[in-house]
Order: structure tokens, then sequence, then C-alpha cells
């Protein structure tokens, strides 16, 4: 196997730029910085038969946690539409109320 590749469709200047390009230094984080940390809450929730069977497939399938599959999706919709929630401080109560901006 010594064939030599011949590029037909690289760039005439690509040994060029090979040999004068700049290194950048590694942009990527270490392994420990890879999975989030989030916080996690323990819920009992009642879902729908139809849904959970729909996301145990799919874990499988992905070879991954259902319950992953589905927090991920909660995640998700509540980044999506946390802009569209006004949180606002009432002070008779001491507690935060929230009130939905937009009606679906």
């Amino acid at each position: 196997m010594n064939e030599n590749t011949v590029y037909s469709d690289a760039p005439n200047d690509i040994g060029e730029m090979l040999q004068n390009g700049k290194r950048i230094d590694d942009f990527l984080p270490p392994p420990d910085q890879l999975v989030k940390r989030v916080p996690k809450v323990k819920v009992t929730i009642a879902l729908n038969q139809k849904s959970v069977e729909f996301f145990k497939r799919a874990a499988k399938k992905n070879k991954v946690k259902y319950q992953t599959m589905i927090n991920e999706l909660l995640d998700k919709y509540a980044e999506k539409y946390s802009d569209t929630m006004d949180t606002t401080d009432s002070s008779e109560e001491g507690t935060t109320k929230t009130h939905q901006k937009h009606k679906p």
C-alpha cells in the first residue's frame, strides 16, 4: 500500500497553506467538563403509556436512558419558552409569582 494519492480537487496552494499555517491552541474542554453537572430534582409524574413506550424504544435504539431523553426534551422546552414567562416579586407574601405573557 505504498501508492501515492493524488488530490485533483485540492487548491493549488494547499502545501503552502499547510506549511505556513498557524497552530491554534486546544479549545476543547477536558473530559470532566464535557458532562453537565446540573442539580436534579426527583419528581413523581404520571405520563401517558404511549409516550413512555416511545421514549423507551428510542432510548434503547440510541443506547441512553429514557429518563435522560425526557429530561432533555423538558430542558429544551423550558429554554425555548422561558422568555415568554414573566416573574414578578410579590413583596406582601415574599414569594415569586409567575405569570404567562402569551397565551398559546
